[in-house]
């Protein structure tokens, strides 16, 4: 005797060993034993053989019309023998049986299962919804290989084009564009983005690139929702100061300004003075919220996305003719040696006279023209305010607290490579670049005078504020870094530790907070502590050991990292536009390092590109070469060469000082529908 029995909604058959009251043993034909309760046993018969019956259950049901059977079917609950009954006629065979069971079993949408073989029709509009969803699915399956086909064929498809950019970064995987993408890719045995490149999909490198960061940082877009105007305090003292800023000319976060006073009587008071955005907001605010979401304005050429609204920019900002509300750091020092004598924070109105420009005047305020001997000379209208006296004493104390800080480092800081500017010429104010314009590229030497300046006395507001806090046991937000040995990063925390890389016991950025998010937490503990004073660690919004603070650490973090990866990736675009606006098929660099299979890792000496070349085995590190060009590739941000000419003797340079030298990236980047950014290096000194 053999039984036909249900085993988790698939059908078996086998023959009976034994039977119990609730249970039979039955043999598989494949030798397996299984025991299979009462409830489970559907059908007994002797003939024929046990796989026989399924092999020909299953052709009689394939012949069976699910909608004839249907019509056939009683109203209510019936089982699967009563169904091949009135389908096949008054006594059907054990096989026609197990037929039946099989096409009511494999027709959810026209019968409803009621039980082990028992089944129940569906209501009539149930089965025209179902009919209509199956019709659908096949048109919808029609509709993708169609898709697919002209993918493989090299043509893009009008609807998958309006979903590129959500189809490479943020897939919806049950989409029809989608699964025409995969399938196009998994028949042509291509990469997607290498199918979608062939197939015409990707018109614009830069707005692929764009597009990539937007999806992934920006889901909702860069626009702000409505907020009120920020309010800032008007009942502050004024500064009894003439301070200036020194920025590039464009920047309009300006966040920080210095002034000097006493000059000539043996006591200088230094004042750094930053932008006071706390001052117009709360934590928790609706200010604060967008500010956390951003956590920092995103660079790249031609364009920024700002962290604050433009209103509190430009309420907050330090602009020239204006007293504006800034939080003041005064440094007492001895004229002479240069020594510390005492500091004090205020809050209060700053009149800011005139507002420096790195690109005006770096030719102009060079180390012989602070040494000049009329002191009373000035350079224009623009620095009409500043004279010589007191930019001269600046670079002498920038010159002075940076070899103090070396002496704590252990070795000096080098300045060997220059940092680059990028302009765009024809951007429309407030609009991001189409990646068509004309890109100029300038270098600027890193160390000049005015840029000394403010890298130094930045350096000193975040380490005195850094210790200050520390002092009154007041939470902030540091950057550390162990040592200076290879592989230990700058990391952020909630202690204060010291920083190697720079050399001080602490640091806690402050002198940015219309543009990271860190500094602005970090201005409120300030704020509280210049008020409060002992009581602050009481008065501050953020308590020791406050979980937000770890949140906001590690948020910051993140999102630090993708905006300077795209920042260094659309620099490295337009690095590559340059090279073929201009024609460039050759460039003299310098061999980094060697790379696995024979290519080697070079800087060329006049752009910000690191790249890959193919050189002699005879070639060493250091060396200066000239280099033939290939093909730039602007998607993968990659361009390759091979070295043509030796420029010069071969010589192994130093290691590097990895405190301030970014990490040397080259190549293609890893841009698919999952894309890793590169890391940031280590700050220098300016951060």
């Amino acid at each position: 005797m053999h039984m036909l029995f249900d085993d988790a909604g698939k059908f078996l058959a086998g023959r009976i060993l034994s039977e119990a009251e609730a249970s039979a043993q039955v043999e598989l034909d494949s030798g397996k034993r299984v025991k299979v309760k009462a409830a489970n046993q559907l059908l007994r018969f002797e003939q024929p053989a046990p796989g026989e019956l399924l092999a020909q259950a299953e052709t009689l049901a394939a012949d069976i019309d699910p909608a004839l059977a249907w019509e056939f079917a009683p109203e209510g609950e019936f089982g699967f023998a009563e169904l091949a009954a009135d389908y096949f006629g008054a006594a059907p065979s054990i096989a026609q049986q197990a037929g039946a069971l099989w096409a009511l079993q494999q027709a959810p949408h026209y019968f409803r299962r009621a039980g082990k073989g028992r089944f129940k029709k569906a209501p009539a509009d149930i089965v025209a919804q179902a009919l209509a969803a199956i019709e659908k699915k096949k048109q919808l399956a029609a509709q993708i290989a169609g898709w697919a086909q002209e993918l493989a064929a090299g043509r893009c498809p009008a609807p998958i084009g309006e979903q590129l950019y959500k189809i490479l970064f943020r897939p919806d995987k049950n989409a029809p564009e989608y699964k025409a993408v995969v399938e196009a890719a998994r028949a042509t045995q291509l990469a997607p983005l290498t199918l979608l490149q062939r197939a015409g999909a990707i018109t614009s490198a830069y707005q692929f690139h764009w597009q990539r960061f937007l999806f992934e940082n920006f889901p909702k877009g860069t626009g702000f929702p409505p907020l009120a105007a920020p309010v800032l305090p008007q009942d502050l003292p004024l500064a009894a100061v003439q301070a200036y800023s020194i920025d590039d000319s464009q920047t309009t976060e300006i966040d920080d300004a210095l002034s000097v006073q006493g000059l000539g009587s043996g006591t200088v008071v230094l004042g750094i003075h930053i932008a006071a955005p706390a001052l117009a907001m709360q934590p928790g605010d609706a200010l604060d919220d967008v500010a956390r979401d951003r956590l920092s304005t995103v660079y790249m050429p031609g364009y920024k996305i700002t962290m604050l609204p433009d209103a509190v920019v430009q309420a907050c900002t330090l602009a020239a003719g204006q007293a504006v509300p800034a939080v003041s750091l005064y440094v007492t020092l001895h004229e002479a040696t240069l020594a510390i004598q005492g500091s004090e924070t205020r809050i209060e109105r700053v009149p800011i006279a005139a507002n420096l420009r790195h690109d005006q005047l770096d030719q102009l305020i060079t180390p012989e023209w602070l040494a000049g001997a009329d002191d009373s000379s000035q350079i224009g209208p623009q620095a009409a305010p500043i004279q010589r006296e007191q930019l001269s004493f600046l670079y002498r104390l920038a010159q002075h607290l940076k070899a103090r800080r070396e002496q704590v480092r252990g070795k000096p800081e080098t300045f060997s490579r220059p940092d680059y500017s990028f302009k765009l010429v024809g951007v429309p104010d407030g609009q991001a670049p189409s990646g068509d314009e004309q890109v100029q590229i300038t270098a600027r030497q890193r160390g000049a005078p005015l840029d000394l300046m403010v890298a130094e006395l930045m350096i000193l507001a975040n380490s005195t504020w850094g210790e200050w806090l520390k002092s009154l046991n007041v939470p902030a937000i540091y950057r550390s870094q162990a040592s200076l040995l290879p592989g230990i990063k700058v990391r952020m925390g909630a202690k204060a530790l010291p920083h190697a890389g720079i050399g001080v016991p602490s640091y806690a950025w402050s002198t940015s907070p219309l543009r990271r998010y860190v500094d602005l937490v970090n201005q409120w503990q300030i704020i509280a502590a210049a008020r409060h004073g002992t009581a602050a660690a009481l008065a501050a919004p953020f308590k020791p050991k406050d979980a937000q603070l770890f949140a906001i650490i590690s948020a910051f973090d993140a999102a630090y990292s993708a905006y300077n990866g795209h920042q260094a990736s659309m620099e490295r675009f337009w690095t590559l536009q340059y090279l073929q606006q201009h024609g460039l098929s050759e460039l003299d660099a310098s061999l980094l390092r060697e790379q696995p299979g024979g290519a080697w890792l070079a800087r060329a000496d006049t752009l910000p590109l690191v790249f890959s070349v193919m050189g002699s085995q005879t070639l060493v590190r250091g060396a200066r070469v000239r280099v033939r060009l290939g093909a730039v590739d602007p998607i993968a941000l990659d361009v390759h060469g091979s070295v043509s000419e030796v420029l010069g003797e071969q010589i192994t340079p130093a290691s590097s000082d990895g405190a301030e030298d970014e990490e040397d990236t080259a190549g293609p980047l890893a841009i698919a529908v999952d894309v890793s950014e590169p890391e940031p290096g280590s700050e220098g000194p300016a951060a």
